[in-house]
């Protein structure tokens, strides 16, 4: 069964914005970098994250202003995981709060982010290391 560190073993590096930082910054900063979220920090602590569905819901829908702080739309209790948690126990987590991203915290320092395409491909990966050992079997 693997785990969150097997899965950041091939991630890169670590995306993050200011808490003060515009929201219109924050978009740019996705867009530009082709991910979904990123982390909010403040001496190298996790204090938020913001998502572009964060976006699309208080800002968009909510008629506000690009100029927007991160820090007044930025999920500020943010769940994370750690690096001996299991594949199925991120996706249990995933599935049941309704998010797409999981920032790893060990020994009280933010080591990476896994989001559900990570997770996806993860367990895919897995379900054919298992598929080929059974054809394996069947055929020895």
């Amino acid at each position: 069964m693997k785990k969150v560190k097997d899965i950041l073993n091939g991630k890169g590096e670590i995306y993050s914005i200011s808490k003060d930082a515009s929201v219109l910054e924050a978009i740019k900063s996705m867009a530009e970098k082709g991910i979904g979220a990123l982390l909010v920090l403040k001496n190298e602590k996790l204090i938020g994250i913001i998502t572009e569905r964060d976006y699309a819901k208080k800002i968009i829908l909510a008629g506000k202003s690009e100029k927007t702080k991160v820090s007044e739309i930025m999920t500020k209790d943010v769940l994370y995981v750690e690096l001996d948690e299991t594949v199925e126990e991120c996706m249990a987590l995933i599935i049941d709060k309704k998010i797409r991203h999981l920032p790893v915290i060990s020994k009280d320092k933010l080591v990476g982010i896994l989001s559900i395409r990570d997770l996806v491909k993860s367990m895919i990966e897995n379900q054919k290391f298992i598929i080929s050992q059974l054809e394996h079997y069947i055929h020895s």
